[in-house]
């Protein structure tokens, strides 16, 4: 690829490398669909982070409870993997929802060697009271969408997806045998 305006630093005599030129929205890369999903993605996190700040709790906190309460009986090992985190990370932070009484960890009835991860009263009241607030944002957006249109943006999410097949797996195991569409 050869390199554009964009991708070149100028320093045009400015002091210690400091670069005065915003990149340009347009170019050899469009900034649009890149700033779109970062506004998105901090309205879309808005409302659930300021119910988790009650709990002193962050977005892996969120995670771990929405998968947990969509899988109850998971396997640690099995959320390692689809959140794809280090065990310390997850380790800390499962630690603490087990703490606060969101989550509990049973030995697996096949091999006790494993921890099974399953929701408390407490934790499945938490996430549906995040999940309320994601749906409301989503519906809001998607009010005046045409089922294709729903279709077109299930789509667009699932190819921004590297690992496509994990997330078909995902809906499979849910029931959902074809590319979900809100």
């Amino acid at each position: 690829m050869v390199p554009d305006d964009a991708d070149r630093v100028r320093d045009a005599g400015s002091p210690e490398g400091l670069v005065r030129e915003a990149l340009p929205t347009l170019g050899a890369l469009d900034f649009r669909l890149i700033e779109l999903l970062f506004f998105a993605y901090r309205e879309f996190t808005s409302d659930a982070d300021e119910i988790l700040e009650r709990y002193g709790f962050g977005r892996a906190h969120h995670r771990i409870l929405h998968f947990v309460n969509r899988d109850p009986g998971m396997t640690v090992a099995d959320l390692l993997d689809l959140l794809r985190i280090t065990k310390q990370s997850l380790s800390r932070v499962l630690r603490q929802l087990v703490e606060a009484d969101l989550v509990r960890q049973e030995p697996g009835e096949a091999d006790r060697r494993q921890r099974c991860l399953f929701p408390t009263e407490t934790g499945r009241a938490l996430t549906l009271e995040l999940s309320r607030a994601q749906v409301r944002r989503i519906d809001a957006a998607m009010a005046g969408t045409r089922p294709e249109e729903r279709a077109a943006i299930s789509q667009f999410l699932m190819a921004m997806g590297t690992d496509r097949e994990a997330t078909r797996a995902w809906f499979a195991k849910k029931g959902i045998t074809k590319d979900p569409a809100p």
